[in-house]
């Protein structure tokens, strides 16, 4: 198990925990999820604050997603936004965990490039952290927006965009 944290001053912290061996698989990892988190931040203007990533296996994932939303199966990443912050403490935006199998088969069925699915999910994951959803078509679109505009701010494919053409 692996615990890296960054921060600098104002900015937003971003601690990531490899929880499973699996994810030495992909040595630029911890990098590219810190850099999608970075680039979500700055472009939605989030100053400060702390997020948590936790980087596991389906197993993991698996047991928390029963216990937190009643769902007995894995999924690439869950979002565990902080609503129960301590008083004067509004620097915790919340945790990210994603699952390495799940996001693997998913690029091997897809045909997509770990490294970028990696980044969306964690995009993806952040957004839900600030509050964004997809509960609804309307909230579906913007948040799709948004996490289009911020992987296209990271030089990689609009992940919405290449699944619509069927390519990576």
């Amino acid at each position: 198990m692996r615990f890296v944290s960054q921060q600098r001053p104002s900015a937003l912290q971003i601690d990531i925990l490899t929880q499973s061996p699996l994810w030495d698989a992909q040595p630029r990892a911890v990098q590219t999820v810190r850099e999608a988190i970075g680039a979500a931040a700055s472009a939605l203007s989030t100053d400060g604050g702390e997020v948590s990533i936790v980087l596991t296996n389906d197993s993991a994932i698996r047991h928390l997603n029963r216990d937190w939303r009643g769902i007995d199966k894995s999924t690439n990443v869950l979002s565990f936004p902080a609503s129960d912050r301590p008083a004067g403490d509004a620097r915790l935006l919340g945790d990210i965990v994603l699952a390495y199998e799940t996001l693997e088969s998913e690029c091997n069925d897809e045909n997509r490039i770990f490294l970028h699915h990696l980044a969306h999910l964690a995009v993806h994951g952040f957004l839900h952290l600030i509050g964004y959803d997809h509960q609804t078509d309307v909230q579906a679109e913007e948040m799709e927006g948004l996490e289009s505009k911020i992987m296209m701010r990271l030089n990689l494919p609009d992940p919405y965009r290449s699944r619509d053409l069927g390519d990576a």
